[in-house]
């Protein structure tokens, strides 16, 4: 049996979808709320509407279970970042 035939009568265990185009995640869209809202940060810089983030989340199929992640606590909200230049030691 090749590949394209066990792709498409379910013998495969790398997909659910059976050799048919998966549905778009909605996390990949510009409705969805991961990375903003307009001009608001999205869950991934404030955390700002995460149960709408996991209803999401929990949509995408990929076979594996996955934890939805932290915000990120790197993200500096549109602030610049201090300058080496500007902060010298002493």
């Amino acid at each position: 049996m090749g590949l394209l035939n066990k792709l498409q009568n379910s013998d495969s265990t790398l997909t659910p979808y059976d050799g048919v185009t998966p549905p778009t995640n909605v996390g990949a869209t510009k409705s969805s709320k991961l990375h903003a809202y307009g001009n608001l940060p999205g869950y991934s810089l404030s955390g700002a509407f995460a149960s709408e983030v996991r209803k999401d989340y929990t949509l995408y199929n990929d076979g594996v279970l996955n934890a939805l992640p932290q915000p990120s606590n790197l993200d500096l909200n549109g602030k610049d970042q201090q300058k080496y230049s500007d902060n010298k030691p002493k």
